[in-house]
């Protein structure tokens, strides 16, 4: 809830203050609105990601990684997920869940 117009969940970077009793984050109130679309973009993502940890559905690991703006931008609908399949491979028994 630093940013108003973020999630209020999104973990974000901020100026913070800093004295004797602890680090203070700051708020910030609203982005302009190109710069919370940016933000957004990458947070929508996350949040999928987290979404796929807690439905153990491959589907929304794949939804996830669609959505991250490079990875789409470089890779088919295809290849990306061939490349999760093959990092849940890589990751051994930490990604068994997802195993096909």
């Amino acid at each position: 809830g630093l940013i108003d117009n973020l999630v209020p969940d999104a973990c974000v970077e901020v100026p913070c203050l800093v004295d004797g009793e602890g680090i203070h984050p700051c708020h910030m109130g609203r982005l302009p609105v190109h710069l919370a679309g940016m933000n957004m973009t990458n947070i929508n993502m996350q949040l999928m990601a987290i979404e796929a940890a807690k439905s153990r559905n491959i589907e929304d690991i794949y939804r996830a990684a669609m959505l991250d703006p490079h990875t789409a931008a470089e890779l088919s609908i295809d290849d990306i997920r061939s490349l999760c399949d093959e990092l849940i491979e890589a990751h051994g028994e930490l990604m068994s869940m997802y195993h096909k």
